[in-house]
């Protein structure tokens, strides 16, 4: 996920890590260390926060040794540094020292661009970790956690396993090396389904999928856990919209091959292929009864109702209901 755009050495004179992904981040600091360390297994690491960094520090800690050492400095949090301790920094960038990396983190934005500038001007090696704010964001992160690791999964259980896991980079990072470490050939669905069936039951687009395949008992039951498990109902609502839209979408979308569909519809050839599967004798009809029980539960939701968790309940058993009218 992250991403060099500068040269790709890491024993680059100064590297400039900016994003808010604290994983990320953490790993661009762990990759200079580690070439450091291959390089000179002696090499002294010095990881400091920007107070610890203080005026005068950094000519210390870069200063000639007698014994030539290899030595990485990281500053976390560069954004916080006092004024004369950028002042030193920025004359550090001038003339960095032999035998030294110096890795910045920085957030980007407003606050300390001014060494953010200097940094990039100086020709700092700069990795990008940007926050993964979008779902598409976090499944392709996934895929390449599981590249990286040499290791094969369905896009079926990429997406079963963001479902299960959340947003939470570092636990879907651990996620996929369990199950890179604990799984021999591709991992599928189902794999993830046994590993993660806690989790993944709690899901709201589980909760989802068993509604529009007219499995209420299912739904209510998933329903249920996940709002014992502290899933937000807002959340549910949005992945029941998702789910009813989908075949709302693909009712209406022209025939053809999965991959045309995807480019029309804007979704992925796999979930075209789930969707095909789950709208099969759904009617307009009954996508717009679906689509009306989860406004009202939307609503409800977000303060229109006595009871959040009703409101999901009767859209769930609404849209259940949608979906086995299809079969007559």
């Amino acid at each position: 996920m992250a991403r060099n755009t500068s040269t790709d050495d890491p024993l680059a004179s100064v590297t400039l890590a900016v994003g808010q992904e604290d994983l990320l981040l953490d790993r661009a600091v762990q990759q200079v260390v580690a070439a450091a360390r291959a390089a000179d297994a002696d090499t002294d690491v010095r990881d400091l926060t920007a107070d610890q960094l203080q005026p005068g520090t950094l000519a210390e800690l870069t200063s000639p040794s007698l014994f030539a050492e290899r030595k990485v400095v990281v500053v976390r949090n560069a954004q916080d540094l006092s004024a004369d301790t950028i002042k030193d920094v920025k004359a550090y960038l001038g003339a960095p020292a032999e035998e030294i990396t110096l890795v910045l983190l920085h957030p980007g934005g407003a606050k300390g661009k001014g060494l953010l500038d200097a940094a990039r001007k100086a020709g700092a090696r700069e990795v990008a970790c940007p926050r993964t704010t979008k779902p598409a964001e976090r499944l392709t992160f996934v895929r390449q956690e599981f590249r990286a690791l040499g290791r094969s999964a369905t896009p079926e259980a990429c997406q079963a396993l963001v479902d299960a896991i959340g947003s939470d980079l570092r636990e879907l990072a651990g996620a996929v090396s369990q199950l890179a470490a604990d799984v021999e050939g591709t991992v599928d669905e189902a794999v993830v389904g046994r590993y993660y069936t806690g989790r993944a039951e709690a899901s709201s687009f589980t909760i989802a999928d068993r509604a529009v395949e007219g499995r209420a008992a299912e739904a209510l039951e998933a329903l249920r856990w996940s709002l014992a498990t502290g899933v937000a109902p807002v959340l549910i609502t949005s992945a029941l919209a998702q789910g009813v839209r989908a075949i709302g979408k693909l009712l209406t979308a022209r025939g053809g091959r999965p991959a045309d569909l995807a480019r029309e519809l804007g979704m992925p050839p796999w979930k075209i292929d789930r969707v095909r599967q789950q709208m099969r004798g759904w009617t307009p009809d009954g996508v717009s009864v679906a689509l009306r029980a989860v406004a009202e539960a939307d609503a409800g939701v977000k303060g229109g109702g006595d009871d959040p968790e009703y409101a999901l309940e009767r859209a769930v058993v609404a849209i259940a209901g949608a979906a086995r009218s299809r079969r007559g």
